[in-house]
């Protein structure tokens, strides 16, 4: 199942992708798609339903991020040999794991806001995992059992807050409103399969970007759950976005950056594909 929340920010909808690529609502069946909906017991009982039989939702509404109320927006840095090599940097012995706080959430096509005092604004195309029962200490072959489903990220990352500013703080950097586009789906993990085998893209302004596929990852989707779960309780609803492949604006030489007026497009095999625009902050770039 191809699970979405359409309509305008903070009014949005629980609605399914159907076969024919319609939205179908499901308001009249749950109130929105979040933690409580995401249990193998309540994904079993919305993959019953006849699709082709709810109601049609005409024209092209927005889209929000595909599950409500998430609590914990868990991201992983450096684990995917090619980017770790691009950054210079050795792979990691452990998962790199930060913080993405959930304001920074946003919907799959929703604009990209410039901060106040941005100057290297870039890239980053992700595979999230959507937690789907909760984990706490489990073991690796069980961890896949715990995914709902999986949906592409854009972990937007300002590399002078990330990387040069006092103390070096990923979190920092990587928080703003609107750096957290999710979307334009979860997609159910049945409907996905082994989630270690998806090729990832990402455009700038049509032109391509990045280009790999997760089976590069150096820690994989089932061992980061395994991990974080020994760090933290992974409650229904939480993402991990389990980092980029190689090809971010950082990693180029000389570095490319975005600005107001660039097109970013996002897509992951059998998850669909988001798109933004590069805006300026509305009082402008000042610090």
């Amino acid at each position: 199942m191809k699970l979405l929340r359409y309509g305008p920010v903070g009014m949005e909808k629980p609605g399914i992708l159907a076969a024919d690529d319609t939205i179908r609502d499901l308001s009249g069946l749950l109130d929105d798609i979040g933690p409580n909906t995401l249990s193998p017991a309540a994904l079993d009982v919305l993959s019953a339903l006849d699709v082709d039989r709810l109601p049609h939702v005409p024209g092209s509404p927005r889209l929000g991020p595909p599950v409500s109320a998430i609590r914990k927006f868990v991201a992983v840095g450096l684990n995917y040999h090619d980017h770790a090599q691009e950054s210079n940097q050795p792979a990691p012995g452990e998962p790199v794991v930060f913080a993405k706080w959930t304001s920074c959430i946003c919907g799959a096509n929703d604009n990209i806001v410039q901060p106040r005092g941005s100057t290297k604004l870039d890239w980053e195309a992700e595979l999230g995992v959507v937690i789907g029962r909760q984990a706490r200490g489990v073991s690796e072959s069980d961890a896949l059992s715990h995914v709902a489903g999986y949906c592409v990220v854009n972990d937007v990352s300002e590399r002078s807050y990330q990387l040069e500013r006092d103390g070096r703080q990923w979190d920092k950097g990587k928080g703003f409103d609107t750096f957290g586009p999710i979307g334009p789906y979860l997609v159910t993990a049945d409907e996905v399969g082994d989630p270690q085998s998806l090729d990832i893209w990402l455009d700038v302004n049509d032109q391509r970007m990045q280009a790999g596929n997760t089976t590069n990852m150096i820690f994989s989707c089932a061992y980061l759950v395994h991990y974080c779960s020994q760090i933290m309780t992974l409650e229904p609803g939480d993402i991990i976005t389990t980092g980029t492949p190689a090809g971010v604006g950082l990693g180029m030489k000389p570095p490319r950056f975005l600005k107001p007026g660039d097109v970013v497009e996002v897509g992951i095999a059998k998850l669909g594909t988001q798109r933004q625009h590069v805006v300026a902050w509305p009082g402008g770039l000042a610090a």
